[in-house]
């Protein structure tokens, strides 16, 4: 009997990314409410203070979880710099200045600049399949900017910003796939520690004032479930799928944000918005019925990440515990057919 996951190799990873997604989703129109009257980067410094603290709360052993290395230095900087920084500020602002459900549907395009940069940078595999999702994602996109233009050129700028968030975002996703295979809680705390610094600096310098105890305390929680537990779950998701897959099904986000917008109270919506849900969601379902299997061939790797012995992949023997555990081990060349996704062990290119 074949296991579930040799059966279906994104299962896990889409579960993982999902979850993300809805912590993610959850956290955008709370966003919106928590941060009225605040600064922009005020905003992000707290969301990326309440992250580094659960990020730091959720940090495992080194003998369960590689650590982060000198050499990753830089990319945690970047991550930092675009997912921490730019991202969100350029969010805060956004949601100030447009509708919080098409805000929220717009952070769809997220998965379309991800898989791009994917594909430039890791040469994932994108099949005309995927390539059709992202397609119909970047025409939702295109119908709720149409949705705003008729609210005024306020309006359609705040969208076009929290796009501008998305493409941060998409860079940082990218960026961090590198970095999937680190302990996820180390990684969250820093980069995190690193953008709630930077914003908090920035906006001490533009002179943004205070902000009251309740919206502060709000935002914190918001950062440490909705930037800080799902960035960990899609770090999770990339070491299991790879960075398009990722970013694609974390395109559900936005449909919990959405959603969560409405209970809040907001009934804006119109044909327009209706057709860029509808197409976002096509966009989706066709990544998530993705199949993908062909003979392969493994090359020679050493490396260091958190793994089991319930693959083929790591057949090596050694005295230390069966279950999952991570140490630096090395990978014979291999070649076998069987369904699988771009992930750690399947980097090769078609």
């Amino acid at each position: 009997m074949k296991s579930a996951a040799s059966r279906w190799p994104a299962l896990r990873g889409g579960l993982l990314a999902l979850t993300a997604a809805a912590l993610f989703g959850v956290g955008t129109p709370l966003v919106q409410r928590f941060g009225s009257g605040i600064g922009s980067l005020t905003t992000a410094a707290l969301l990326y203070a309440g992250a580094a603290l659960i990020g730091a709360a959720l940090r495992r052993p080194a003998e369960q979880e590689a650590r982060l290395q000198r050499r990753d230095g830089a990319k945690l900087a970047l991550m930092a710099l675009f997912g921490a920084a730019i991202g969100p500020v350029a969010l805060a602002w956004g949601l100030q200045h447009t509708n919080g459900t098409s805000a929220s549907l717009i952070l769809t395009l997220e998965a379309v600049f991800t898989a791009a940069l994917a594909r430039l940078w890791y040469h994932e595999t994108l099949d005309r399949r995927v390539i059709l999702a992202m397609a119909l994602l970047t025409l939702g996109g295109a119908a709720l900017v149409l949705d705003r233009a008729d609210a005024g050129a306020g309006q359609v700028l705040g969208l076009i910003v929290v796009m501008v968030a998305t493409a941060a975002w998409g860079v940082d996703n990218t960026v961090s796939r590198a970095l999937a295979e680190r302990d996820p809680g180390q990684v969250v705390m820093i980069k995190s520690a690193l953008g709630a610094s930077a914003t908090a600096v920035l906006a001490a310098a533009f002179d943004e004032p205070l902000p009251r105890l309740g919206p502060a305390l709000g935002l914190l929680a918001v950062g440490a479930s909705g930037y800080g537990l799902s960035l960990r779950f899609y770090l999770l998701a990339q070491r299991a799928f790879g960075a398009a897959r990722t970013g694609s099904v974390f395109a559900f986000a936005p449909f919990v944000g959405a959603t969560v917008a409405f209970m809040l109270g907001e009934r804006s919506g119109s044909l327009w918005m209706l057709l860029g849900a509808a197409l976002m969601v096509a966009g989706i379902v066709l990544h998530l019925v993705e199949s993908h299997s062909h003979e392969h061939e493994h090359e020679a790797i050493e490396h260091e990440h958190a793994h089991t012995h319930d693959d083929p992949h790591h057949a090596h023997i050694h005295s230390g515990p069966t279950a999952r555990h991570s140490h630096l081990h090395r990978h014979d060349p291999m070649r076998h057919a069987h369904a699988h996704v771009p992930d750690d062990h399947h980097a090769h290119r078609h």
